[in-house]
């Protein structure tokens, strides 16, 4: 994929209708739909839009709110399909959930579904997702989707709430049988500001962590919003590769490979509005009035955040820009400018710019 031709991602947030009330959620969700939501007719007019993207096409990710809040959703998929996206979804955990509906998931072609699991427990899972029952709701889900064959990707916040509990939501996903381990790095926009970010030497041990406990698990493992994972995989297998050691192989990172926000990845709001990302809300137009495919090709915004060499502060210098890049949602809600340093990553960047620095310390026990 060239990245400025085309995203790798495109998420739709099909509505902002939830039945839960989460803590970190990005669009704030409430109970009903919006009005101005967009109709069917507009939702299939934007999928003919998207599909001038050209093979290869993104994958198409319908998230919300609660997806299933749509009466349409099943009309949705169909046409996305026959036009030739693959397609998966990220329904919230709730009672609509049903095994009905997992199976129709299954049957209209979904190429993966997304739950979300904050917790280890219902106790802690539940307190973040503000319903009694989600954690029961999205287990029994994942479940059943196993048994369908349906593959299963576990979603899970880190922050400083969740930090401690990543051992175990490591076991979980692998008790579920899940395919993919996606940790997203709070940002801290929408009701996500009321939770508190790891600090960054913290986010560095678990990224050390991760590295350590993937070759020993039967998933990926990939971050959201938190690229600098890269950074730390190429510094452990550079020292592993001078030290005469086989460094593991690590496909699922090699396939993020500077995947960041508004390059590879677009984003459809509830109204149509385009945005380099869900968690950077910087509305550069509106599919009723604007092309999708020439705002990601052109817009002087996404032309920028696709130009490591733009980066401001030490991601515009560090040597792993163009593997990494830095959250660029997190920069933007940092210092309001999309193109400012991660202030998550506490790298520090070697000069001369080639200099590989050594791995931190770390081991397969995240300490407490």
């Amino acid at each position: 994929m060239r990245y400025a031709e085309r995203p790798l991602l495109v998420y739709w947030e099909l509505t902002r209708a939830c039945e839960l009330a989460c803590r970190h959620c990005r669009a704030e969700a409430v109970s009903r739909r919006h009005p101005r939501e967009l109709s069917t007719a507009a939702g299939y007019a934007l999928l003919e839009q998207l599909a001038g993207f050209g093979p290869p096409l993104p994958h198409l990710v319908l998230t919300g709110g609660d997806p299933l809040k749509r009466p349409d959703l099943f009309d949705l998929i169909s046409r996305a399909r026959s036009l030739g996206f693959s397609v998966a979804i990220t329904p919230s955990g709730t009672y609509a959930l049903t095994q009905r509906v997992v199976a129709r998931l299954k049957d209209a072609g979904v190429s993966i579904l997304a739950l979300s699991l904050d917790g280890s427990t219902a106790a802690r899972h539940d307190a973040l997702r503000g319903v009694p029952g989600s954690f029961d709701w999205t287990v029994q889900a994942a479940r059943w989707a196993r048994s369908l064959g349906l593959p299963l990707q576990i979603n899970s916040l880190v922050c400083a709430e969740t930090r401690d509990d990543l051992p175990a939501l490591l076991d979980l996903v692998g008790e579920l049988g899940a395919q993919r381990w996606s940790l997203f790095f709070l940002v801290p926009i929408g009701r996500g500001r009321l939770l508190r970010e790891v600090e960054p030497d913290e986010a560095e041990r678990i990224m050390a962590w991760l590295y350590q406990v993937t070759p020993t698990v039967p998933f990926a493992i990939k971050t959201t919003e938190a690229p600098f994972y890269r950074r730390v995989v190429a510094q452990r297998r550079a020292h592993e590769r001078r030290s005469g050691g086989t460094p593991p192989d690590l496909a699922s990172v090699r396939q993020g490979h500077g995947v960041r926000d508004g390059n590879g990845i677009l984003f459809i709001s509830h109204v149509g509005d385009i945005y380099p990302a869900g968690f950077l809300p910087l509305k550069l137009g509106n599919v009723t009035t604007s092309d999708p495919v020439e705002v990601y090709r052109r817009h002087p915004l996404l032309v920028s955040l696709r130009d490591p060499d733009r980066f401001k502060g030490k991601c515009g210098r560090c040597e792993f820009r163009f593997v990494c890049g830095g959250s660029r949602a997190r920069a933007w809600s940092a210092t309001g400018d999309p193109l400012e340093s991660d202030p998550l990553c506490p790298y520090q960047p070697s000069l001369p710019a080639s200099t590989v620095q050594p791995p931190v310390p770390g081991d397969a026990t995240l300490p407490a």
